[in-house]
């Protein structure tokens, strides 16, 4: 089982990016999906979830602003992130929950990282 992120970049204060994350290989199923960030310094947070219903929270300090999305046909996440700010810099990680084939129950899964930089 394989996650893959993509999208990271660099882009001016207000500006947007939209990140993906996409998993393959021997996939029993998927349950929620997560977008988490950790800056410099800082400890890993969590941006926004969706549920497989669909349901989604979001740190406060996204609210807005960031929009996560799911398509399970695809088994991708998609994180929206406009009017982005200088504090949104950060290595952007996806988090899947799910069962492959090789696990007894679900587990976390998580992507390589993609560097988001804001620049004011």
């Amino acid at each position: 089982v394989q996650l893959q992120a993509f999208g990271g970049g660099l882009v001016q204060a207000g500006g947007s990016l939209r990140l993906s994350c996409a998993a393959s290989g021997s996939i029993v199923n998927i349950n929620a999906m997560a977008w988490y960030r950790q800056a410099p310094g800082k400890q890993r947070e969590l941006v926004a979830r969706i549920t497989v219903g669909g349901s989604t929270n979001y740190a406060d300090s996204v609210k807005g602003r960031l929009t996560i999305s799911r398509d399970n046909a695809k088994n991708t996440v998609y994180l929206q992130m406009n009017s982005l700010k200088p504090e949104d810099t950060a290595v952007y990680y996806c988090n899947i929950v799910m069962r492959a084939y090789r696990d007894a129950r679900l587990s976390d899964y998580w992507g390589q990282g993609t560097q988001v930089t804001v620049s004011s």
